[in-house]
């Protein structure tokens, strides 16, 4: 994500009994029970420091499958939602993140589960317990009118309302103003969605786009994201758009932008570059990571920012009222790799992913022959407040400076500190042994220690967590 700021199970025990040698010879040995399964509900919460409420515990989710139909005219949004998934223990219950919109009816594996509502969560008691390491499926029909969140830690995010459709969107979490979700990063699953709208409207979605029907006056758009992702990178447009579907390195390249948008438009000038920039990020860190690649423009004035939704990155115009801004498009193809493809455990990490996008920017703009990346860091290492920090920014600041600049500082730091070749042998190998996972800041230090041969401790603390000036490299 990229802001408008100002910048220049229970356990099984076996017991075995060997008894004692007699005349008559050992004691047979015995066959341990089974043991009995202890059910008891799924956490209400991730375990996320920051955000305690956000997801759920219990299971792991493989894959949703949405079949929805929106009306701009009503506002009203209703489908169902085939959500597949393991039990990681024995569950009695469990919980998705739902907000604003009511489940009518619930099955687990075909068999009617009772539910119930407290606060944004909907709580499913399936009819019978769930061992641990079953797959089940659940299946929630449900509808209502999708609205915005209270945490507004980027901007507007949610479910937000447009005069001729809506945009899904948001950070650190949004998915749940549309679809029962686990919503919390550390749980990735494979996304399907199928969106009717009234016939002459777009959906714009994540991945590869799929058939589309019309009937009745109302039209079906199908999209699917087959690598694992996390919840808040989700996303669904849906108005008056003008859409160009191309082929770049032998996959569909996705650019919408609003229908009245003109073709010499600074954003579609900006957008239309994607496919240069993630060829020039590829060299750097690695194949790109997932099967469709694009972007979106949305010209409301609620959206201050860009949004790395995975696959197709969503930009607010504001990026783009003083001209051309490839600096910004750098930014969120850069989060394909770091924070989509390789995405966090807790969201104290957030560094791994701003840091990275924004020194991503810092390459690009010298690969343009524009300001290098040490006049970028020396420019940012002069003026910055050292107080704050990017390796434990808090929850209140998660998108501050710290967390983009001095996260860029830190990773230039890197560079010059274990040099050039491991610093990219680095870059390709976190992003490949990580790839479709998660991660977080202590893997990285480990692989970078693995990889420079050299011990970081000093060096990182230095630069995420000391409240002073570190010594420049």
């Amino acid at each position: 994500m990229r802001g408008r700021r100002i910048r220049a199970v229970g356990a099984v025990l076996l017991i075995t009994t060997v008894g004692a040698c007699t005349s008559d010879g050992p004691e047979p040995e015995r066959s341990a029970a089974p043991s009995t399964p202890v059910f008891r509900p799924g956490a209400g919460g991730a375990g996320d420091p920051y955000f305690p409420t956000y997801g759920n515990g219990g299971y792991d989710v493989a894959g949703y499958d949405l079949d929805l139909r929106y009306d701009p005219a009503t506002g009203k949004l209703n489908g169902t939602a085939t959500i597949t998934a393991t039990a990681t223990q024995d569950l009695s219950r469990f919980d998705f993140d739902l907000a604003h919109l009511i489940a009518g009816t619930v099955t687990v594996d075909g068999t009617a589960a009772t539910i119930a509502t407290s606060g944004n969560e909907l709580v499913i008691t399936p009819a019978t317990g769930i061992t641990d390491g079953r797959r089940f499926t659940v299946v929630v029909t449900y509808g209502g009118t999708p609205g915005e969140l209270e945490n507004k830690s980027l901007g507007n995010g949610g479910w937000i309302k447009t005069t001729d459709g809506g945009i899904a969107l948001g950070q650190p979490e949004a998915a749940s103003t549309w679809f029962p979700v686990n919503d919390h990063p550390s749980d990735k699953a494979t996304f399907a969605l199928a969106m009717t709208v009234p016939a002459g409207l777009e959906v714009i979605s994540n991945g590869v786009p799929g058939e589309r029907t019309t009937a009745d006056g109302w039209t079906t758009w199908h999209w699917a994201e087959s690598a694992p992702m996390a919840s808040y990178l989700s996303t669904v447009v849906i108005g008056q758009y003008r859409i160009a579907t191309t082929t770049h390195d032998g996959k569909p390249m996705i650019i919408a932008v609003p229908e009245s948008t003109p073709a010499d438009d600074p954003a579609v000038l900006s957008l239309n570059e994607t496919g240069e920039v993630t060829d020039y990020l590829a060299t750097l860190f690695g194949p790109y990571p997932f099967d469709a690649n694009g972007g979106v423009l949305v010209n409301d004035d609620r959206i201050g920012y860009a949004l790395e939704t995975q696959s197709r990155p969503v930009y607010g115009a504001t990026f783009f009222a003083g001209g051309t801004d490839l600096g910004v498009v750098a930014h969120e193809i850069a989060h394909q790799w770091f924070g989509d493809s390789v995405a966090l455990e807790r969201w104290q990490d957030i560094w791994l992913n701003e840091g990275f996008a924004t020194y991503a920017e810092w390459l690009w703009a010298e690969h343009e022959g524009d300001e290098t990346a040490q006049a970028a860091f020396d420019r940012s290492y002069s003026a910055f407040d050292w107080q704050q920090t990017p390796g434990d920014p808090g929850a209140a600041r998660l998108f501050g400076e710290a967390v983009y600049d001095r996260g860029a500082m830190t990773v230039h730091a890197l560079r010059r500190t274990i040099g050039d070749d491991a610093f990219f042998r680095l870059l390709k190998q976190w992003t490949s042994t990580h790839r479709d996972g998660n991660a977080g800041t202590g893997e990285f230090i480990t692989t970078a220690e693995r990889v420079s041969g050299k011990d970081l401790t000093t060096f990182f603390k230095a630069w995420l967590y000391d409240p002073t000036r570190p010594a420049k490299p």
